[in-house]
């Protein structure tokens, strides 16, 4: 495996800009250049965009090594073999997609975790619409029923998701230091492309060192080939 940074050329940031500033979409088309390979071949990397003064830097894991497509593209790579002990702690970053399956045994329609609790909090006092909840709003006991801010209720779903998949992915989260930021809806070719992100932070223990190895390699949630799942990691000090 290895861990790259990929960056423009200083001085040559303009020759690749046009590539990375049309969104999700053109990211997912651009970063696949990196790795040429036959036809159908599955995607066999994770990427994480970070913007440094208004300059792209791509974070990659991948089972290849990167090819630069373009001499705009500067990539600089490591072997990456990350064998990490239960009981460590690191402060950690991820980009995640979180979702929830409604249906069947959870094989349902997957929906935005943030939206799903909108449309249920909304269901559950008979309204339509986020509107419709009005500041001052009572319960049919003549309570005050007052409506979640956004970042409130972004904060309370996502932390809940990233903490319901940490056992599996080999860690466990330190709540107090967990921060959840950036929540977007992002859309994309002719409009095809729906789906959000959130950024979390904090620190994190290692409970499993396969599993946790594992999750660095392969990411956790979905819409892994537009920028999420990557968990970007640090020693504490």
């Amino acid at each position: 495996m290895y861990f790259s940074l990929i960056t423009p050329e200083p001085g040559l940031e303009r020759d690749a800009a046009h590539e990375w500033l049309q969104g999700a979409y053109s990211e997912h088309q651009l970063l696949w250049r990196f790795f040429p390979s036959p036809r159908d071949t599955g995607r066999d990397f994770l990427f994480r965009r970070r913007d440094v003064d208004g300059v792209p830097r791509f974070y990659v894991v991948s089972e290849r090594r990167p090819e630069a497509p373009h001499p705009a593209w500067h990539i600089q790579t490591r072997s990456y073999v990350p064998d990490l002990a239960e009981g460590t702690r690191l402060n950690f970053d991820l980009r995640a997609n979180p979702v929830i399956a409604r249906g069947t045994e959870g094989r349902g329609k997957r929906h935005d975790v943030v939206m799903d609790a909108k449309k249920r909090l909304l269901e559950a006092r008979g309204l339509t619409e986020w509107a419709a909840w009005t500041p001052g709003r009572k319960t049919s006991d003549g309570e005050y029923d007052p409506r979640p801010e956004l970042a409130e209720l972004v904060a309370s779903t996502c932390a809940a998701w990233l903490h319901a998949r940490a056992e599996q992915h080999g860690f466990t989260l330190d709540s107090a230091s967990l921060r959840v930021e950036s929540y977007m809806q992002h859309g994309g070719k002719k409009d095809q492309l729906r789906f959000s992100t959130v950024d979390f932070n904090g620190a994190l223990v290692v409970t499993h060192r396969e599993r946790f190895a594992k999750a660095l390699k392969f990411g956790i949630g979905r819409a892994k080939a537009f920028g999420c799942g990557l968990l970007l990691v640090r020693r504490e000090g």
